[in-house]
């Protein structure tokens, strides 16, 4: 669980990033939960957007997958949101 400092802080490094992933029409289904996986293979943090035609809404779709990809959802933000999941292994990210 994080803190409000430690999501302030993901929320700056995440301010520069695109995002990696979309979920459209068919919503959070496996293929986006796999894209997700395959993401956070490389990066800890990532940005999602949820496109407009989505059944799901921003938050909905936040939950959803961050449940899915045992990662912390940071914070929705309009139609876009970030997860955060460290390394296992060796973490590239040091929180506050």
């Amino acid at each position: 669980m994080l803190n409000s400092k430690q999501r302030a802080y993901l929320i700056g490094l995440a301010s520069s990033l695109e995002p990696i992933a979309h979920i459209g029409k068919n919503g959070v289904s496996p293929e986006a939960v796999q894209s997700v996986e395959e993401a956070f293979n490389t990066h800890e943090l990532i940005k999602i957007n949820v496109q407009k035609n989505s059944p799901d809404e921003p938050v909905v779709a936040a939950d959803k997958l961050s449940a899915r990809t045992h990662s912390e959802n940071v914070k929705v933000i309009g139609r876009k949101f970030i997860l955060y999941r460290p390394d296992s292994k060796k973490p590239k990210i040091e929180l506050p």
